[in-house]
Order: C-alpha cells, then sequence, then structure tokens
C-alpha cells in the first residue's frame, strides 16, 4: 500500500514538472514576443531589450540578430549568477535562454502583420500588448518555479542583500539597464521609463496572483 501511494505521490511530481514545463515554455513566449513588439514600435525598448538592442548596436548588427544578442547576454548573465547566486539556477534558467531569441524574432515578425497601420495609436496598442506579455511572461517563470530567468535571478539576488524588497530593488536595477543600454546605442523611449516604473511592482502583484491560482489547483 506504501509503495503503490508513493508511486502515485511520483507520477504526480512527474506529471506536475511537465506541466509546468509546458507553463514555463508558454512564459518565455510571451516574454519574447513581447520583447519583439516592443522592439518594432519605435516607442524605445523596455530597460531588458534595450541592454539587448545596445549590445547588437555596439556590434554592428541588424535588428533581426536581437534574438541571437539575447541569448548571448543571457548566458553570459547565468555565469554571473552563478558566483553571486547560483541557488537561483535551476533546469528553468537553461530552459528559458534556449527559445527566448527565437520567440523575440517571431514578435518582430509579427508585429508588422497584425499591427498593420504605422500609426502612433496602433503602435501604442502594440507596446501595451507587448509590455504586458513582458510582465505576465516573467510573471509566469517565477511561479511555476522551476528556476528564474536570468535578469530575475540576478535581482533576487541582489535583493537577498538589501533591506528593501524586489520590487524597489527591480526598478534600480532597471534603471541601471537603462544607462548601459542607452551608453551603447541602444534606443531610448517613453516606453523604457514607464516600464522601468511599472515592471517590478507589476511582475510582483501578477505572481502573488498566479501562485495562488497555482496551489490552489496543486500545482505549487
Amino acid at each position: 500500500m506504501k509503495y503503490r501511494l508513493l508511486l502515485l505521490e511520483r507520477m504526480n511530481m512527474k506529471k506536475n514538472f511537465w506541466i509546468k514545463l509546458v507553463l514555463a515554455l508558454t512564459g518565455i513566449l510571451f516574454v519574447g514576443v513581447g520583447i519583439g513588439f516592443n522592439a518594432k514600435s519605435l516607442f524605445g525598448n523596455d530597460p531588458v531589450a534595450l541592454l539587448y538592442d545596445g549590445v547588437r548596436n555596439a556590434c554592428s548588427l541588424p535588428v533581426s540578430q536581437l534574438g541571437t544578442i539575447s541569448n548571448i547576454v543571457n548566458i553570459c548573465l547565468i555565469i554571473l549568477l552563478f558566483f553571486i547566486g547560483r541557488h537561483y539556477i535551476n533546469i528553468g534558467t537553461v530552459v528559458y535562454i534556449l527559445p527566448l531569441g527565437t520567440f523575440v524574432n517571431l514578435g518582430t515578425f509579427l508585429f508588422p502583420k497584425i499591427f498593420v497601420t504605422n500609426t502612433v495609436l496602433s503602435r501604442g496598442i502594440g507596446t501595451f500588448f507587448g509590455c504586458l506579455f513582458i510582465y505576465v511572461g516573467v510573471s509566469i517563470f517565477i511561479s511555476v518555479d522551476i528556476g528564474l530567468d536570468p535578469f530575475t535571478g540576478l535581482v533576487m539576488a541582489i535583493s537577498d542583500h538589501l533591506p528593501w524588497g524586489f520590487g524597489i530593488t527591480k526598478i534600480g536595477f532597471d534603471f541601471i539597464l537603462i544607462v548601459i543600454g542607452y551608453l551603447l546605442g541602444g534606443k531610448v523611449g517613453v516606453i523604457t521609463f514607464i516600464t522601468a516604473l511599472l515592471a517590478g511592482p507589476s511582475i510582483q502583484f501578477i505572481t502573488k496572483l498566479l501562485k495562488r491560482l497555482l496551489q490552489n489547483i496543486k500545482l505549487l
């Protein structure tokens, strides 16, 4: 009887892991498409995408290579995170960087297909959804708890040594990304500063809601 219960428990854990992995990939899809949308909106990049764009510009590469650059930057961040907060690295951290570049390229491809008119209103709506996708995507990834993306892991590792929470640390971290991205030649705009102020608190709020939902359906 005990053996059967143990076997069922292991099967449920395995099933939950695969469900979490699918949810994590969905979160990565949202993040990648959101970054692609913001890059094509011409209203400026969010802080993370600004860093990608700055590195891309410094390397004299076309926008079509933004996905590749995002993977390279994230690999470098994982190496840094290994030294200052390796407990935040898990299978999800590695899973995050594998499809991200492809999803970013998908976002840049879809944007002109969906928002066909090049008006301020159309681009503004595209940017709204770009930011929303990023916030929801990062929140999903955090909530399934199979490892953090490199940027979030780095913010978590830093916030562990500070007297305030993730939200405030995220705002400060984003402004540092803005400075670095701008100095490297990334495109700064109004969306850059809006997302720097809203990303941390928004992700924190959405993550709480998603964790509660996952607990209710017994995935956490």
